[in-house]
């Protein structure tokens, strides 16, 4: 047996036996570890290229959009402008008073605290690695094809167009994640509005073809790490939806990658991270970019992120899908084939966050 050979099976012993315990990196700091296992450990390259890339500019803000007077025709355009600049140079953007009450979003981040922190035995019962299920919970949904294992676990739920089955969810966090869900949709439905009229499309273009039909929510608990330096909350990746909302509790540890810098998008009292996804950039032709993100590890306090992520998965599934029509001319051809969503989807479920992202197979080159 050659050594690569002996390093990969022994990997996969350990992922499994991680894997059995159905506790999540949670049982890890509950027995009291003081390092970290090899599954987590980032390659030295990696760590290495963290130092060059990590931001000394402390004069720039990232960008933080005021949705207070979107009902006020002049303050309309002023916010679909910010939207615009945002999503083309950034490739995200935070809100704040979009009209989701703070309470709200502070009873689903206490929901997820108590779903991981009640009996280990109740969340084993819904702890699952079969992508049908609608809820699971796991660590790592690419554990086995990543890298590296990142430290976190994960609520995921599922939903399509129709209301969510409250009787599907976990009883501790049911009541939260429902009210947080109708409100998510709603401001989504406004979020692709101006979104549309950002890209000099009819305000009704992108949920006229589905962008509001499918979204799936995957809450990531991440608790203390007593080697934060030497692995990440979730490594750096774009997301593959079309647009994803983000609620964060008060710990930092969302950064975007902008310029080839890292940037930290520190929590904002109230505020929704907006985050544009690979299946946007390529409905826009690229005039709106999908943002390279990351969680890093930490061992001040216990972090939690909720994104939600609109996809329009099934009503898109066995469509042709590609950019958006008005949005191609002689002067700016498309820049990417068409292809179905469906396989799209199956690229980047098989895949793992840290390989090619499932938006490279559809680019045409321009040499």
């Amino acid at each position: 047996m050659s050594s690569k050979t002996s390093i990969d099976s022994n990997r996969t012993k350990e992922l499994k036996e991680f894997d059995d315990t159905k506790a999540g990196v949670k049982g890890f700091v509950d027995a009291g570890i003081l390092n970290i296992t090899k599954i987590f450990s980032r390659p030295a390259e990696d760590l290495a290229a963290d130092e060059s890339n990590s931001s000394q500019k402390t004069d720039i803000e990232v960008p933080i959009i005021d949705l207070s007077g979107i009902r006020d025709e002049n303050w309309l355009k002023e916010i679909v402008n910010e939207v615009r600049v945002a999503s083309e140079e950034w490739g995200f953007f935070q809100v704040i008073n979009h009209g989701i009450p703070t309470s709200v979003l502070d009873d689903m981040i206490e929901g997820i605290r108590l779903f991981n922190e009640q009996d280990l035995e109740l969340k084993k019962e819904v702890y699952s690695r079969d992508r049908a299920k609608k809820v699971k919970f796991n660590t790592n949904f690419d554990l086995f094809a990543s890298k590296t294992a990142d430290w976190r676990g994960t609520l995921t739920l599922s939903f399509l167009d129709s209301d969510p089955d409250p009787s599907a969810m976990p009883q501790v966090c049911r009541g939260s994640t429902v009210e947080y869900i109708k409100h998510t949709k709603r401001l989504a439905e406004t979020l692709f509005q101006l979104l549309s009229e950002a890209l000099g499309l009819q305000l009704d273009r992108l949920s006229s073809i589905g962008c509001c039909k499918r979204h799936s929510l995957h809450a990531h608990y991440y608790p203390l790490c007593p080697q934060p330096e030497l692995t990440l909350g979730v490594k750096k990746h774009a997301d593959g939806s079309i647009l994803t909302l983000l609620l964060q509790n008060h710990i930092s540890g969302l950064q975007v990658l902008h310029d080839d810098q890292w940037f930290d998008v520190r929590p904002t009292r109230g505020g929704l991270v907006i985050i544009i996804g690979d299946l946007l950039q390529i409905l826009s032709n690229d005039k709106f970019k999908s943002v390279k993100d990351r969680a890093i590890a930490n061992r001040v306090g216990l972090r939690i992120m909720v994104p939600c992520f609109f996809s329009g998965y099934d009503s898109l599934l066995d469509k042709s899908f590609g950019p958006i029509e008005e949005l191609i001319s002689e002067a700016n051809p498309p820049r990417y084939k068409e292809f179905l969503l469906r396989d799209y989807i199956a690229k980047f479920l098989s895949s793992s966050l840290d390989n090619k992202a499932s938006i490279d197979y559809y680019k045409l080159r321009f040499d």
